[in-house]
């Protein structure tokens, strides 16, 4: 009986401690009361990186709406992906690149004007012409990774907005 009380207080000791120091999940923001309805844009609303950022939205309970005179909206404006070089094998082949995934977008409160914000997300990548096909495989996953965490950072620039 003595240990389930002492266990029980430990236990809320613990989640007092972690509530009270701020501790949050990962990818779990707060997301400002008015940006809690939100219109999303895109060039191409069947990309990868509009699927990412709607899903981020749901998950921080944003709710979708239609384009209106009053609703905030979320517009992705373009998005890229570019190479650097950062090392050559003797040969002169390159041996490991530098990849660098950018994302504009703008922000457009009501009758406000439009903000815009840019995310950059960066990884190196190794690259062996003797193993071509799995380096195109790993290529997309990087690729697809990179935008992840480009949408998850939209998310944390949104949750910004208000305390700003």
């Amino acid at each position: 009986m003595l240990a389930k009380r002492i266990g029980l207080a430990l236990l809320s000791l613990t989640l007092l401690a972690t509530a009270g120091c701020g501790f949050k999940l990962q990818r779990s923001y707060s997301i400002p009361v008015e940006l809690q309805q939100l219109h999303v844009s895109s060039t191409d609303q069947y990309s990868e990186l509009t699927r990412f950022v709607k899903d981020r939205l749901r998950i921080n309970r944003v709710t979708l709406a239609s384009a209106a005179e009053d609703t905030p909206t979320l517009r992705l404006v373009s998005d890229s992906l570019e190479r650097a070089t950062l090392s050559l094998y003797p040969t002169g082949n390159v041996a490991e690149y530098e990849l660098i995934y950018l994302v504009t977008f703008t922000v457009a409160l009501p009758k406000q004007e439009p903000v815009e914000y840019q995310t950059e997300v960066r990884r190196d990548y190794q690259d062996d012409p003797r193993t071509a096909l799995a380096k195109s495989r790993e290529m997309e996953l990087l690729t697809r990774e990179m935008r992840v965490q480009a949408a998850d950072s939209i998310i944390q620039i949104l949750a910004s907005i208000g305390n700003e």
